[in-house]
């Protein structure tokens, strides 16, 4: 493995990695030097890119770069990415997968019972002092109430996991049945949405999923639904949620994710019935650096001639 290898850097990733890649390899910021720049200079040499995802890495980008190898993801989630460019120029893209299933699993049970029992709102009303005056309302509960799973891929499981020590019924949608999922399989999200009170949305982001969740599924959630997005703000469609949440078609919604983060809605942000977080379902510490550590040794085992250790399924693995 040679140090002379050239690797792009685009957005901000975390000190971890930049510290490992600056040992090993010449790393060219986008954060320290425009990015045009760094192209005009050091183009025809990269043979790597690592990225966040905040920006699109595209078959035009791709073309800028001609020497270009390997494109790894700091993420599951790799719609930012022409995957399909990337496999018609023998470019491989690697991403972050299985290492956050649990916190994503965990974090999805929190956002899920955090919106059904109004605890975010239940904390202000205490820290604005008017428990003193009169008790929180009375709220709705997951008893009695049926799950409905959008994506069961890795992370779909580990939350069906999580939930089915809650006794309540689960069902998932998907394109084809999982041969050794035994919940109640939907090929139709429509179908899926009007049979469950609970809507988890974990389908990954890109053109196939773009506003899948519109305003036709959301009126067969139906009044007493609850709306989970922990996937892409790109799957739902967010006008027709905000009107969902006016009108009532639907009950309440907890959201991680948004169409165009970290820009969100000035409706949804003065609903009352609604939870927001700021897409802080793998923000840990822990999970964040097994993220961190799959995308150096990607890396690393890429340029040691050993082949990238988790590519995504569009690209090649050749050398």
């Amino acid at each position: 493995m040679s140090k002379a290898a050239k690797i792009l850097s685009l957005g901000a990733i975390m000190p971890i990695v930049d510290e490992a890649l600056d040992a090993r390899f010449e790393v060219f910021r986008d954060t320290d030097t425009a990015l045009d720049e760094i192209i005009g200079a050091h183009g025809d040499e990269i043979r790597a890119i690592v990225t966040r995802g905040r920006s699109p890495t595209n078959e035009a980008l791709m073309a800028r770069l001609p020497k270009l190898e390997l494109i790894a993801n700091f993420g599951v989630g790799y719609d930012s990415i022409d995957a399909a460019a990337a496999a018609r120029r023998g470019i491989v893209v690697t991403n972050t997968p299985d290492v956050l299933n649990d916190e994503m699993g965990d974090f999805t049970v929190g956002l899920l019972l955090a919106t059904v029992r109004a605890l975010p709102q239940a904390e202000r009303h205490l820290r604005a002092g008017h428990w003193l005056d009169r008790p929180f309302p009375l709220g709705n509960t997951l008893r009695g109430r049926s799950i409905g799973i959008a994506g069961m891929g890795r992370i779909g499981r580990v939350i069906a996991r999580r939930l089915s020590g809650f006794d309540v019924p689960i069902s998932y949608h998907a394109r084809n049945r999982v041969p050794d999922v035994a919940y109640p399989h939907y090929p139709d999200l429509k179908a899926l949405a009007a049979a469950v009170d609970v809507l988890i949305v974990v389908l990954p982001g890109g053109a196939a999923t773009r506003n899948i969740v519109d305003a036709e599924i959301l009126k067969a959630l139906g009044p007493d639904g609850i709306l989970i997005n922990v996937a892409r703000g790109s799957v739902v469609d967010e006008p027709a949620l905000i009107q969902a949440l006016r009108d009532k078609t639907i009950l309440a919604a907890g959201i991680d994710v948004f169409a165009a983060e970290p820009h969100v809605p000035a409706e949804l942000i003065a609903m009352d019935h609604v939870v927001l977080v700021p897409h802080v379902g793998t923000a840990t510490h822990h999970t964040r650096g097994l993220m961190a550590n799959l995308v150096i040794e990607n890396i690393i085992s890429w340029f040691s001639g050993h082949g990238a250790v988790t590519p995504v399924s569009e690209t090649p693995q050749r050398r």
